[in-house]
């Protein structure tokens, strides 16, 4: 039976790959491999891996029950498990969903050798994915395809670089035809509520202790470079393209973008949802400029579609049963707005409400701490001394700028950034 082996079971997985694949059709399984939730494992292993997909739109709430996960693994009681999954030639394909700070990368898009994680398995043995990843794939003889799933540009290539590095530290070969094509996903999967597992449960007469819920829209586009067998998943509405870049900068630069900047200026203004955040007039406008801003820094071959991809996300946006946590969306800004705001900064034009969308993220950390509550970013302690060790807050800017990536901003730049905080914290 041909198999996925999937790392990172959650919400978004469950909700996107898992659903594309069993649409496909075929005999295909996937072993998921849960990182460290040993309560989600265990929910899921006491239902065979089996769940029902809540797929919210306009029309309201459709039931899908999936049950395509037919292994179940658990990471962090096992990795030599995993790592055996890996190396079976029955697994064809491997992806992964471990969100941006599970690839362990540094300010080059290289893995950061440094980085505990990493130091902590080169030293002691494999349990982080990357490194179950490089143990598994050293002794494979079988092709196999690994594609990352995670909101990252240029995934695939840069997964790549990150194993081979790895690799390279802890002296092993890379010998099978391994490819790592890029992709693009989307689906919204908020944080399920025990309201709608009640829903999704009366729905299907049967109780479920791992729901999902998700937005009826999904896209997942893949660069066509495939080692070996794959699922058809043509016929789940998948896209195999020649180069995925461009919908990638897209979907980084328009959903993701406006997504961090609804999450910062919504919680600050008080907002705890993205439909709120987005009905509120002044954030709405903010949203728009910061699209204006984004569409000049998009290839020309994606400009016919633009409008229509943004009246799209506005629709989404709005959903209000979704009740997407911006809370959710605001865990780890130091990676995210690399990918998603700093392109648009560097674009052809001065962006404005990219820098504010910037500054929205130093406000939101800075009354975090000033509240006496965690920063939850992967380079939280980094941040924390930044905030408690100066009181100059342009020196603060120029700090957390670095941090994401902004390489020497000019001091007007990094002013305008300052007054724009300050005009943020008054109004929180």
């Amino acid at each position: 039976m041909p198999r996925i082996l999937h790392l990172g079971v959650g919400n978004f997985h469950r909700a996107h790959q898992a659903w594309h694949t069993a649409r496909a059709g075929g005999d295909w399984r996937i072993t998921g491999v849960v990182m460290s939730n040993a309560d989600l494992f265990e929910r899921l292993l006491s239902q065979d891996g089996a769940y029902h997909l809540g797929i919210r739109g306009f029309d309201g709430l459709t039931v899908e029950r999936i049950a395509i996960h037919d292994r179940l693994l658990l990471a962090s009681r096992s990795p030599q498990a995993v790592i055996d999954a890996i190396v079976d030639a029955e697994v064809q394909v491997v992806t992964l969903t471990i969100t941006e700070k599970g690839y362990c990368l540094g300010p080059d898009g290289r893995l950061d050798l440094q980085n505990a994680a990493i130091a902590r398995d080169l030293a002691a043995g494999p349990s982080s994915a990357l490194a179950m990843l490089a143990h598994g794939l050293s002794r494979r003889t079988a092709p196999v395809t690994v594609i990352s799933c995670d909101n990252i540009s240029a995934n695939g290539r840069k997964l790549h670089a990150g194993v081979r590095d790895y690799s390279t530290a802890a002296g092993l070969s890379l010998t099978a035809n391994i490819s790592f094509p890029d992709t693009m996903v989307d689906r919204i999967t908020p944080v399920i509520t025990d309201a709608v597992r009640y829903e999704i449960e009366d729905r299907v007469g049967r109780p479920d202790v791992a729901p999902v819920l998700t937005e009826a829209f999904s896209e997942w586009i893949i660069e066509d470079d495939f080692a070996g067998p794959r699922p058809n998943w043509e016929k789940a509405g998948v896209e195999i393209v020649p180069d995925v870049a461009r919908f990638e900068m897209r979907k980084l630069r328009l959903l993701n973008a406006a997504h961090s900047y609804l999450a910062y200026a919504g919680l600050l203004a008080g907002h705890r949802y993205v439909h709120e955040a987005m009905a509120d007039p002044a954030l709405r406008a903010g949203v728009e400029q910061l699209w204006d801003e984004a569409e000049r820094t998009l290839p020309e071959t994606l400009s016919a579609g633009l409008a229509a991809y943004r009246c799209a996300l506005i629709e989404r946006f709005l959903v209000t049963a979704m009740r997407h946590e911006l809370s959710q969306i605001a865990v780890d800004g130091s990676l995210k707005l690399r990918e998603r705001l700093v392109p648009v900064v560097y674009g052809p034009n001065d962006a404005p409400q990219a820098r504010r969308a910037i500054a929205a993220w130093v406000a939101f950390l800075l009354w975090r701490h000033m509240s006496g509550k965690a920063v939850v970013d992967a380079n939280a302690s980094q941040i924390v001394g930044l905030l408690a060790g100066s009181r100059d807050l342009t020196a603060v800017c120029a700090a957390l700028a670095g941090l994401i990536g902004l390489a020497d901003p000019s001091l007007e730049w990094l002013e305008h950034l300052s007054a724009e905080v300050i005009k943020m914290r008054r109004n929180t």
